[in-house]
């Protein structure tokens, strides 16, 4: 971690999601000034879909031309952590990127995924499960590989998040939790890169590994005059966006050095686990989408996931709103005792391959045949099938005492006050502090920063929601190609 800054500038945290990109102004004293936000366009090369590192910098440069003049201190990158670049090229002193880097939900071909598969360490060194597509970084290091052998020869390898910080900079290289995120390419008890990333001369590739908070430079001298900015501007090595929210969470007290999960929620749900106590990697269920992250202080941390926002995106795609939405929430609430009764429920998933149901086939069950004229009882009926997937997921990681949910749905009633009752054991908290995952960047520089405003503990949602459980895990169960809850 970085020491504490020390000057009177403001900060600018850059946190590039799969879904959208946001620019943010803060203060030294935690109070956001101005945001901006952009959601990514589709990008694809050679009828293979790519990450748009193009569009997304013109209009980072663009953002940043709004804060001409202001007394920026540093800047800090947040990204999500399924993604790399290749940087390189003749001229030694002036790299540029070498090819678009992959999005992670282009399908890798199967002999290509087949014999990187072959390579993989196995999951008690790694923490890291075999995942679809490109989740697994070290699948898309190896197909590109294959795709770019001259480029890859020779290219220095970056995380997506270093790729921001070296753009800013033009200074690059790796962090730890960057590399810890489900890449097979790191680690975690040695703190080291993996052996199938050593043998395979990969390690060697990746740009120096440094700490999320350490300033690798300042900002570039074109960029400082493109935008107005200092050219004293600091640029930090930056982190993954779900250890930034498990940063700023550690800011409450009711979290920090306790055992606690941290439940981040946007297009992934995301449980991370502070626990009390030391773990077997190999006692986590690979199978079923968990895993093992590295946080900002190189520590192990038991997670696991599912494609929350992705599926309630789903089940509502023909409904304009959101089940977040604030005016909306008794309209939800009020759907909930007939949803329960009648025992309506969605089967998992409607994400395949992801969460703790892979194999899941999403179904209704005792869906009505109208919705009563309104959207509210679907919009309901997804937030109670969140809490079911939730409350599986946390018992994967032996989550108890305290959970703080964080992000966009911690909004969403149902959803937060289903999962308190499923958890009665568990104290269930909301954070009144918004932009969780930029805070958490913001206490790289500043560790004893707190968030404004305290913890809310959740009131539980009442109803049978055991009964609902036991129904839906039952139906799980029976399911032909479901998994035992």
């Amino acid at each position: 971690m970085a020491e504490r800054m020390t000057g009177t500038g403001n900060f600018i945290v850059v946190d590039i999601g799969k879904t959208l990109s946001k620019v943010s102004l803060w203060t030294r004293s935690g109070e956001m000034v101005d945001r901006h936000v952009r959601p990514n366009a589709p990008c694809e090369r050679d009828g293979v879909r790519c990450l748009d590192a193009d569009g997304i910098g013109e209009w980072l440069l663009a953002t940043l031309r709004g804060w001409a003049g202001q007394p920026v201190e540093a800047i800090i990158p947040v990204a999500h952590g399924a993604g790399f670049a290749a940087i390189g090229g003749a001229d030694e002193h002036s790299p540029e990127l070498l090819f678009p880097p992959l999005d992670y939900e282009q399908a890798i071909p199967a002999d290509v995924m087949a014999a990187y598969r072959g390579q993989r360490d196995a999951f008690a060194l790694t923490g890291s499960p075999p995942l679809p597509d490109g989740l697994n970084l070290g699948a898309q290091v190896w197909w590109s590989a294959q795709r770019h052998p001259e480029a890859m020869a020779t290219a220095t390898l970056l995380p997506w998040t270093q790729y921001w910080a070296w753009f800013l900079s033009g200074t690059a290289v790796s962090e730890v939790t960057s590399l810890g995120c489900h890449t097979d390419l790191w680690s975690p008890e040695p703190g080291a890169f993996s052996p199938m990333a050593q043998r395979l001369g990969w390690a060697e590739r990746f740009a120096p590994v440094v700490r999320a908070g350490d300033v690798i430079g300042t900002l570039r001298p074109d960029i400082a005059a493109q935008t107005g900015l200092p050219a004293t501007t600091k640029v930090l090595a930056g982190l993954h966006d779900s250890n930034a929210a498990l940063l700023a969470a550690r800011g409450f007290p009711d979290i920090a050095g306790h055992e606690a999960t941290i439940l981040s929620t946007g297009t992934w749900f995301i449980a991370m686990r502070l626990a009390a106590e030391a773990f077997p990697i190999a006692s986590l269920p690979e199978a079923r989408d968990t895993l093992v992250n590295v946080d900002a202080y190189g520590r192990a941390v038991p997670s696991a996931r599912f494609m929350g926002g992705r599926e309630i995106e789903t089940i509502i795609q023909l409904d304009t709103r959101r089940i977040d939405i604030k005016p909306d929430q008794p309209r939800l609430m009020a759907e909930v005792p007939a949803l329960l009764r009648r025992r309506t429920m969605m089967m998992p998933t409607l994400a395949p391959g992801f969460g703790p149901y892979p194999d899941g086939e999403a179904r209704w069950v005792n869906a009505p045949v109208e919705w009563q004229g309104t959207w509210y009882a679907r919009r309901a009926a997804v937030c109670l099938y969140a809490a079911l997937v939730a409350d599986t997921a946390l018992d994967l990681i032996g989550s108890r005492d305290r959970l703080l949910i964080e992000g966009r749905f911690s909004e969403a009633e149902v959803f937060v006050r289903a999962l308190a009752a499923l958890r009665p054991d568990t104290q269930v908290f909301v954070a009144n502090a918004h932009n969780d995952v930029s805070f958490g960047a913001l206490r790289l520089v500043d560790p004893e920063l707190r968030p404004d405003g305290g913890l809310t503990q959740v009131k539980p949602l009442e109803g049978d929601l055991f009964g609902y459980r036991d129904a839906w895990r039952d139906a799980v169960a029976k399911a032909p190609a479901g998994i035992l809850a």
